[in-house]
Parts: structure tokens; sequence; C-alpha cells
């Protein structure tokens, strides 16, 4: 005679080292994200699945921002007496195309969301490591950090998205990485400055443009 009791209680373990087994075949799945494990860093946790994002977006390294941000395309700094405020700076696309800049399109933000997800810390830590010598060198500098979208959705939703994703990077760069605040400033520029040029989801469009203005503002 099978003794209930003891039927169930075996069920129920096998049952629990089932789905126990599932859960860590997940997290070790590529594109499932955590938290680190006590002891462990955050270049530890597995890379992200590219199919998952969506594309393969490599993050460029903390020299290569660090060196576009400081030879820029080869512009001279406006004289003191010809620079304007940071506000004017905003409003005049050509002259913020002058200050040496770099687009940072692999921060892989979730369509409609502002959110920068933990599993991309390690790619916001390079452009910590590149402006950290840069506004630590003087109090003076200033960069700009620019939230843009791509062309889905109404105009006004899209430009309240970009300025939320600027203050997002703002924000994880001064909390996570200790950069000084006042040397960033954010803007939202929605989808006024497209580089795909198409009216559906494009993952290059949604991306944040770090852009030094030092030379440029008073």
């Amino acid at each position: 005679m099978i003794d209930r009791r003891a039927f169930v209680l075996a069920l129920g373990a096998t049952a629990a080292s089932t789905l126990f087994g599932a859960a860590q075949a997940q997290e070790s799945r590529p594109g499932f994200w955590r938290k680190p494990k006590p002891g462990e860093t955050i270049e530890q946790l597995p890379e992200e699945n590219p199919s998952a994002a969506g594309a393969s977006r490599e993050a460029p390294s903390a020299e290569t921002i660090r060196r576009r941000l400081e030879t820029g395309n080869g512009v001279k700094a406006l004289p003191p007496r010809e620079r304007v405020t940071i506000q004017e700076i905003k409003r005049q696309p050509e002259l913020r195309r002058r200050a040496p800049s770099i687009d940072i399109q692999a921060i892989n933000f979730a369509f409609g969301s502002a959110e920068i997800p933990y599993s991309q810390y390690r790619k916001v830590e390079q452009i910590a490591l590149a402006l950290r010598p840069i506004v630590l060198s003087r109090r003076v500098e200033r960069i700009l950090i620019e939230g843009h979208t791509d062309a889905v959705g109404s105009r006004y939703s899209n430009q309240i998205l970009s300025e939320r994703r600027a203050a997002s990077l703002k924000r994880v760069l001064v909390r996570e990485f200790g950069l000084p605040g006042y040397t960033l400033e954010t803007v939202g520029y929605g989808e006024d400055f497209l580089l795909v040029p198409v009216p559906y989801e494009e993952w290059r469009n949604r991306r944040v443009t770090i852009r030094r203005i030092t030379g440029f503002v008073r």
C-alpha cells in the first residue's frame, strides 16, 4: 500500500528541484539580467543577448570617447567675447555641432523608456572613465548630454522622453560613478535630429550625444 504522505513529500521535492533548475537555467541564459551577487562585479555579469536587444551595439571605449571630446573636429573654441550662455547653445544647432562630441548608441533604451537598466552600467562606466579626467581638471568644464528618440509617437511625448533620457544618464553618472553634477548639463531634442530619417522604430535614433561645450559657453 502506498504511503500517501511520503508520496506527496517526494513529489513536492521533485517539483521544487525542477523549478530551481529551471530558474538557474533562466538566470544563466544570455539576455537575462540581474544585479551582481555578493562579491561579483558588474564586469562578471553575462553579456547582453544581441538578438534580444534587436541589434549588437558595441560601446565605445573610454579612450575613444575621451579622444573625441579632447580633439574634436579641429574647430577652435570661440573667443571669450563671442561665447554664449548654456541656454543659448542648446537652441543653436549650428554652433552646437562645432563642439567636440560623440554619439552613444550602445545604451539600450527600451522602446518608450528612459530608464538605464543595471545591465547597461558597464557601458555608462566607459563614459564616466572618459569624462572624469576632463571635468576634474578644471571647474569651468561643461559637458552637454543630449537625449534623442526615434520618430514613433507624438512629437510632444518624444520631446519629454528625450529630456528624461538625458537626465537619466546624468543621474547614473553622478550617483553611481561620482561625477560632479555641476559640470553636466542636459537637454532633449526628441525626434528633431534623427540619424536615420525613418518614421518607424529605429534603435540608432534612440541615443545620447555627449558634447564638450566648454570652449563655447561663458
